[in-house]
């Protein structure tokens, strides 16, 4: 209920209880008293409501929104996997989650930017497992780090989208075994600390960047608002523009 409408059923819950004590034949100075508590009542609703609007405000503006469309934001390779020429002028960044099917569609997508653009275009693929919807992304996750350590990250990946409904850790050991990884080693990197670090350095530049949700592309570190290959043309023909103008 809006402070305008809990304001006015309260004026007429006010006047409603003097009418009724009036009509029970209260004398004035007991309607008088009745009055004055009920002015009192009034104020401290109003102070109240004053309060529950500005709280309100205060929630509206804390809560985040999602990247900002016009801020390139910074986003280091760091140790991400990479498609496409490392000094390529144009780089594609995607927060991403094995277990969102969105973000398993978005992969034609991606695979068809990368052949339109061959040599302007590095894809570098960073890890946002959104654990409280996805209970295996995070598994998913570390069993894509373990394989980059055998140099087979992307026959992981590739592996880990094509079965995104089965990512069991007997699963992911079952797909280690079938990319040819040895898979002890794979089992023991999986767990491993660093390998941890590195989703947890993903996941915070990810923050950083007011992500919120999986797929999140940028292109040159800028939002991709249209998801289509109009849409990745327009961002990276400018960033092409903007590099020889510079």
């Amino acid at each position: 209920m809006r402070s305008s409408t809990r304001t006015s059923v309260a004026l007429f819950l006010v006047a409603a209880g003097l009418l009724a004590v009036s009509a029970c034949g209260a004398s004035k100075e007991d309607v008088q008293t009745l009055a004055d508590q009920q002015r009192q009542i009034l104020a401290k609703l109003g102070e109240l409501e004053k309060k529950i609007d500005q709280g309100g405000q205060r929630t509206a503006q804390q809560r985040p929104s999602g990247p900002d469309t016009n801020k390139a934001y910074p986003l280091p390779v760091g140790k991400s996997p990479t498609r496409g020429p490392q000094n390529a002028p144009v780089t594609i960044v995607e927060f991403s989650d094995y277990q969102c099917p969105f973000c398993a569609r978005s992969e034609p997508l991606i695979k068809e930017v990368l052949q339109a653009y061959p040599d302007q275009v590095n894809f570098v693929y960073k890890h946002f497992p959104l654990v409280s919807i996805h209970p295996m992304a995070l598994g998913a996750a570390q069993a894509a780090v373990a394989a980059q350590k055998q140099g087979k990250f992307w026959e992981m990946h590739d592996v880990l989208f094509a079965n995104q409904r089965a990512l069991q850790p007997e699963k992911l050991k079952e797909y280690a075994q079938q990319i040819g990884l040895d898979v002890g080693k794979f089992e023991t990197d999986m767990n491993a600390d660093d390998t941890k670090a590195l989703i947890q350095e993903d996941v915070r530049l990810a923050q950083q960047a007011q992500v919120r949700g999986t797929p999140t592309i940028f292109v040159n570190g800028k939002l991709v608002q249209n998801r289509s290959v109009d849409g990745f043309k327009q961002l990276i023909d400018e960033s092409l523009k903007a590099k020889q103008a510079g």
